[in-house]
């Protein structure tokens, strides 16, 4: 089981999750989070940073796996972080370095608000980025995934998070119809409620690889999919 970490200079939110309006049984909610999780255990991936709770590290991570593929990320994180191994290395650095180190990863204005918060979070925190979550999206650069995902991986709290994958399998199986970009504060407020108290790190990853391996954009794999009996979109039929 993994530690629990808490940031002990302010307090995250203790709000709790709203009850998203769509007809969700319980008894669906309690298979969706047992198959989901018991896929997880045999199927998840061995990516790098699953193996840290350091803040900066899953902060890193986050922002280098925007727009970017899996597999182009994972020698990058390990150079970037072995340049700079934390907030006051990055906060030293000379933005035109960061932006070096971070080639060819492309979408350049990222590194640059990596430096920036690793400044803010050195000169307003101490050098310990914050676990509130008001605090977090006080930063320029992280919005409300990344603020999501920060206190989920790192601080193991039962944060909500909404990627492009979530929305995805949140969508096809418990709403089925109309555009999910549409649908963001629907989909966010389900994404919060399903999270099993106490589980949010593993059921937020688990959430992340079904949507990129199984639930996928394009050929999703419907036949083999443990959430077929009650997938509102199944079987899938592509436009």
């Amino acid at each position: 089981m993994r530690a629990l970490r808490k940031n002990t200079r302010r307090g995250a939110s203790s709000r709790r999750p709203r009850i998203p309006q769509i007809m969700l049984s319980a008894g669906t909610k309690r298979r969706f989070q047992r198959r989901l999780l018991g896929w997880y255990k045999e199927h998840g991936r061995d990516l790098p940073w699953r193996k840290t709770s350091d803040p900066y590290k899953i902060l890193i991570s986050e922002v280098m796996l925007q727009q970017t593929q899996v597999d182009r990320v994972i020698p990058k994180y390990h150079e970037f972080l072995e340049q700079y191994p934390s907030f006051e290395a990055l906060a030293d650095a000379r933005p035109d370095d960061v932006r070096k180190t971070w080639y060819p990863l492309g979408y350049n204005i990222r590194p640059l608000r990596l430096h920036s918060i690793a400044r803010e979070t050195v000169a307003r925190y101490g050098g310990e980025l914050p676990n509130d979550h008001e605090e977090l999206l006080s930063f320029k650069g992280i919005g409300r995934y990344t603020a999501g995902a920060i206190r989920s991986f790192a601080f193991n709290e039962d944060a909500p998070i909404l990627d492009t994958n979530v929305m995805r399998v949140l969508h096809r199986l418990f709403v089925g119809t109309g555009n999910p970009k549409n649908q963001k504060n629907l989909l966010w407020e389900l994404s919060e409620a399903l999270i099993p108290k106490g589980r949010g790190y593993d059921f937020n990853q688990a959430l992340m690889d079904f949507g990129a391996t199984v639930c996928t954009a394009r050929d999703p794999y419907c036949l083999l999919c443990p959430m077929k009996g009650f997938c509102k979109t199944y079987p899938f039929e592509e436009a």
